[in-house]
């Protein structure tokens, strides 16, 4: 979940703009795939553009009113999409300078905690329960580490929030 509302607080809809300035921000691209013309996606899809973030949409017929926010979005300038590729080629940019800023090591970067946790992660799906009851550990503390030994390729989630070993 992404809010910078405390735990409980109640949705209302003058939140929704704020939560979602948010999660433009977290992205590098946005697709709006179906909006009215007074649509809330249209709302996070300006809030991209401000970001400096790509913007997609998806065209629709005239004759559909949830269509007019993606039809006047690509009239702005949004890149429109027909298929996945129209995306991951105008995304590709990104990658490749990712790919170039990452360093190269073959040493474990894992500290005692992590090494000691991944220890514990089975070949086949553990569960986030299984690891906290046999490490002592709280649950935040696990899911911190298994994000970090995910992140770095040790681990891979599968369904249920469970984990499995993959190196």
């Amino acid at each position: 979940m992404i809010s910078e509302f405390p735990p409980g607080t109640t949705a209302k809809a003058n939140h929704f703009p704020r939560r979602n300035r948010i999660i433009s921000g977290l992205c590098q691209g946005l697709l709006v795939v179906e909006a009215a013309k007074q649509s809330g996606s249209l709302i996070t899809a300006r809030m991209a553009l401000e970001q400096n973030r790509e913007v997609f949409a998806i065209p629709g017929s005239i004759h559909n009113p949830l269509a007019r926010g993606c039809n006047a979005l690509i009239r702005e300038g949004a890149k429109l999409v027909e298929t996945t590729q129209d995306i991951l080629e105008e995304l590709n940019q990104y990658y490749q300078q990712d790919e170039k800023l990452l360093p190269l090591t073959t040493q474990s970067t894992l500290d005692l905690e992590q090494q000691t946790l991944l220890n514990r992660v089975m070949f086949s799906p553990t569960s986030i329960d299984h690891l906290v009851e046999n490490t002592g550990e709280s649950v935040e503390a696990i899911s911190s580490m298994l994000l970090i030994l995910e992140l770095q390729g040790y681990l891979e989630a599968t369904a249920g929030g469970c984990y499995v070993r993959i190196k």
